[in-house]
């Protein structure tokens, strides 16, 4: 089994795939503000990392995974006041993932896994009704390991735990490990760590990056990062996925 990228394959190939042992993998990040240090599109990064490897490790249960060109506009009311974050309505999020899983079972690809690094809680509510749209309709299987919840969450770093984890250690590590040449080293390296959880701020009703308390857009420890990080928290987040979508019922046995 390999990794297989739709953009990069010929329509007569993707009709001779085993459709029976092909995953297709959905990355979803965000065009938002990660600090005067990283990319707009640092969760689409992430998420395409996460996807990539999780391709690798489904092939070691005889699946294809089918990596498909990510979705990088989506709800980003948090960032939203900061130059170049782009959000969209949450509506218009769940009906593209419900469009593209129904051309991709009219295809008769069964199977869609959805590898997320987006957090904002527009976006997230906005995949979480368009999988149960998706799975009430049956037209294929559906897997979304929510990495803000438990258990996945539990896997991930200590930052990351902590809530304070957009555009500090935990995001600027696997930025460094996948696409160093987009990390702005001269800047973060200088950025003081800040520690105001977002989850607790989500918690208390707060809406936007400011109002949490990052008023440059970032929130852990920038500084901190290191692409070894990066690298070993690439790993765990394609396992995340690779167990979230055995745990699905896929598998050498499907």
């Amino acid at each position: 089994m390999t990794m297989l990228r739709l953009s990069e394959m010929t329509w007569t190939e993707v009709r001779e795939l085993d459709r029976s042992r092909v995953v297709a993998i959905l990355p979803t990040g965000a065009v938002e503000a990660h600090g005067p240090h990283l990319p707009l599109v640092t969760d689409r990064i992430i998420a395409q990392a996460m996807a990539e490897e999780g391709a690798r490790g489904l092939a070691a249960h005889d699946l294809n995974g089918l990596l498909l060109p990510p979705v990088d506009y989506t709800a980003a009311p948090f960032g939203a006041a900061f130059a170049g974050t782009l959000s969209v309505r949450p509506e218009t999020v769940t009906a593209l993932l419900v469009d593209i899983a129904d051309a991709l079972a009219s295809h008769q690809i069964r199977h869609l896994a959805i590898a997320n690094a987006h957090l904002d809680p527009a976006h997230l509510g906005a995949l979480y009704t368009a999988v149960k749209q998706i799975r009430d309709a049956a037209s294929l299987t559906v897997t979304f390991p929510d990495i803000a919840r438990k258990p996945w969450a539990l896997r991930l770093t200590d930052e990351f735990k902590s809530g304070a984890c957009h555009a500090g250690q935990y995001e600027g590590s696997v930025v460094l490990a996948a696409r160093p040449d987009l990390v702005r080293s001269e800047r973060s390296t200088r950025l003081a760590p800040n520690p105001a959880s977002l989850s607790t701020a989500i918690r208390a009703g707060q809406t936007t990056f400011e109002q949490a308390g990052g008023p440059e857009a970032y929130f852990g420890d920038p500084a901190a990062a290191t692409a070894v990080e990066g690298r070993e928290t690439i790993a765990i987040l394609g396992q995340i996925l690779v167990d979230a979508v055995l745990e699905n019922g896929l598998g050498a046995t499907s």
